[in-house]
């Protein structure tokens, strides 16, 4: 029978988990069969890849080497790998041994330990796998309140039709949260730092007022929905910065969403950071502009805002 491998690991389990270590372990796997010419086949969690192959749809019959890949060697799933496959070489490889004696590390014919008890550590085998093309970073900043819209609220429509867009995206998604919290770690203490998270994206999905000004500050397009029925303060706001890139809750559509999108990473990158650059240089006007005159003072330079020198 012609040498035929399949691949697994915790990411093949159904009570197991795909980190993104295991799965590029698995792609410097797949580049080494490749590279020699093997026939191989991956087997998915379902939970993770439903329309992958899964182990209730393979024939073990059909394979001649079985290789476990990345992860403890250890527990029942991996256990019954060898009694399901005991016909088949199985290989462990790129795996950490917790206990050289247990079923599920001898069952292997050899294993490739990145750390076992007694030997020195080698690399990960993520670590030499294949570099992809870098998807965009976006922030995705929503909004579940803003009760005094009353009937007008669209937030819980617009935040599921946007979540569940953006989960179809090639991007890596960061959900932020405008609202500062000097205890919770999870949260920005001061504006400073949500600045810092904002100007390292390439954009910003949002249906927040902030979210929007804030991404446009930092120089980073902004993709917003307004989530009121009819627009509020988003669309003022967008208007207001001459953003064009703007969703009203009635026109939120796949088709929209993917032609703003679209904008937002080609030309309006440079009209976010132009826009960005004249916001932090204190160029415009905003209300605070009319203060003094309405406390009944003289207007002072220092209320134009901060000016680049």
């Amino acid at each position: 029978m012609r040498r035929r491998v399949l691949v697994t690991g915790w990411f093949s389990f159904l009570h197991g988990e795909a980190t993104a270590g295991d799965v590029l372990a698995l792609e410097r796997v797949a580049v080494v069969l490749r590279a020699a010419g093997v026939a191989y086949d991956v087997v998915w969690s379902p939970g993770f890849r439903a329309d992958g192959t899964h182990f209730e749809g393979v024939d073990p019959a059909a394979y001649t080497h079985l290789v476990f890949v990345c992860g403890p060697a250890h527990g029942a799933q991996v256990e019954e790998l060898h009694r399901r496959f005991a016909h088949c070489v199985r290989i462990a490889v790129g795996v950490s041994v917790v206990d050289p004696g247990s079923a599920a590390v001898t069952g292997f014919h050899r294993v490739l330990a990145r750390d076992a008890p007694g030997t020195g550590p080698t690399l990960d085998l993520a670590a030499r796998a294949p570099v992809p093309d870098a998807p965009p970073v976006v922030g995705v900043v929503l909004t579940h309140g803003q009760r005094e819209y009353g009937s007008l609220r669209r937030h819980t429509e617009v935040a599921e039709a946007v979540t569940g867009w953006l989960g179809g995206k090639d991007c890596a998604r960061l959900e932020l949260e405008t609202r500062l919290d000097a205890h919770d770690w999870r949260l920005c203490g001061t504006p400073a730092q949500l600045q810092a998270v904002l100007a390292r994206l390439d954009l910003v999905v949002t249906d927040r007022l902030h979210g929007l000004v804030l991404a446009l500050r930092a120089g980073v397009p902004a993709l917003a929905v307004d989530p009121v029925a009819g627009g509020a303060k988003v669309t003022a706001q967008a208007r207001a910065c001459s953003w064009p890139a703007l969703v009203a809750a009635e026109e939120l559509r796949a088709g929209e969403l993917e032609r703003w999108w679209a904008w937002c990473l080609g030309e309006g990158r440079e009209t976010a950071r132009r826009l960005g650059a004249g916001f932090r240089s204190g160029a415009g006007t905003d209300t605070a502009d009319g203060l003094a005159e309405a406390l009944g003072l003289r207007r002072t330079s220092a209320s134009a805002g901060p000016r680049s020198r």
